[in-house]
């Protein structure tokens, strides 16, 4: 049996002008894990108190992996990796906690409790195979943290080419002359030097990270250890958490899907990062076109990935289900989350 997994985290490293497109309005920001977590159980928020835009209107990730899960009907679990606001999906609870901004000395002081906690949970899942996901807005900048925490700050960088650090970017235009910015000033704070955390990702998932990062990371490592195939599915988030179980002394296989946004994306280089870290990549093309709003973003350069979108996507390619059918089911959803947009929420 497959199990799809969203660890829905906060960090205040989203609050950071210009860092992060995930949600129209900043001050709700903080909402949009806790949506994307009722949009993939329910199909719709039911108490949260936004559907997640970009500032253009693009939707969340999770339209696309709604749209899946409806058609495979895939068992899906929520971890609560540091949510910051409720949500009315059922959520089991590692001890995760809401992150600080990575400028600070300490933003995530839960992480090795959750790493661990998260660890456990992935050594009990029965589940045959396990595809991990996440949503936690500002997260490529702490991606970046923990990489160049690690020492890896160049795995992704294009063409080969000495860089200060790459990521993608759910912006058109890559913010990473500000992330790399922000990191540095996250690496002082802590008194760290890039690479001082090598051989210690909790570490690097403490200081410069998110607590959704430090879950994913546990989950992957736990369910690894039962010999449960892991598909980490997402971006280059998922390439920090790769890096994670490499530093964590994981020799075996891994396998990362992606969607085809981030392999395009020309800040980043993914079969570097393959090849350097050792994982076996996917990536699928759902073919969106520029005849829906829901999709015409993603083609102009928005989003790209989060919510699982990309491992989503390859399950449904997996099993042989035409993207005409999910491009369909993605506009279903799409409508859906309009037509509930202007409700009325009672207060929590």
């Amino acid at each position: 049996m497959t199990r799809f997994v969203l660890c829905a985290g906060t960090t205040r490293t989203a609050q950071i002008d210009e860092i992060s497109a995930a949600g129209a309005d900043p001050e709700l920001m903080v909402h949009t894990p806790s949506a994307d977590s009722e949009i993939l159980t329910y199909g719709r928020p039911v108490r949260s108190p936004v559907v997640p835009v970009s500032p253009t209107g693009c939707p969340t990730p999770a339209v696309v992996t709604r749209a899946v899960v409806e058609r495979l009907g895939l068992d899906t679990t929520v971890v609560d990796a540091g949510l910051a606001e409720p949500t009315g999906a059922p959520t089991v609870t590692v001890g995760a906690h809401s992150g600080g901004d990575i400028r600070e000395r300490d933003p995530v002081p839960s992480a090795p409790g959750a790493f661990a906690a998260a660890r456990q949970f992935g050594r009990q899942l029965p589940d045959d195979e396990l595809f991990l996901a996440e949503t936690v807005p500002g997260g490529t900048t702490t991606a970046l943290g923990v990489l160049t925490a690690l020492g890896e700050a160049d795995v992704l960088g294009p063409d080969n080419e000495v860089a200060d650090g790459a990521v993608s970017s759910s912006l058109p235009e890559n913010p990473l002359e500000l992330k790399r910015e922000v990191v540095a000033e996250a690496l002082g704070s802590s008194a760290l030097s890039p690479g001082d955390a090598a051989g210690e990702p909790t570490v690097a998932l403490r200081r410069a990270g998110d607590p959704a990062l430090a879950v994913v990371a546990g989950l992957a490592a736990g369910a690894l250890e039962t010999d449960t195939a892991v598909t980490l599915a997402g971006g280059t988030q998922l390439v920090a958490v790769a890096a994670c179980l490499r530093h964590g002394g994981y020799g075996g296989s891994l396998s990362l899907a992606t969607t085809s946004f981030v392999a395009g994306d020309p800040s980043i280089d993914l079969d570097r990062a393959a090849s350097e870290l050792d994982f076996d990549l996917t990536v699928t093309d759902p073919g969106f076109t520029d005849d829906h709003p829901a999709m015409a973003a993603y083609n102009a350069g928005e989003a790209k990935e989060g919510v699982g979108m990309g491992g989503a996507l390859a399950l449904a390619d997996r099993a042989a289900v035409p993207m005409a059918e999910i491009r369909e089911g993605i506009r279903e959803v799409y409508d859906r989350l309009l037509a509930e947009a202007d409700r009325e929420v009672p207060a929590p």
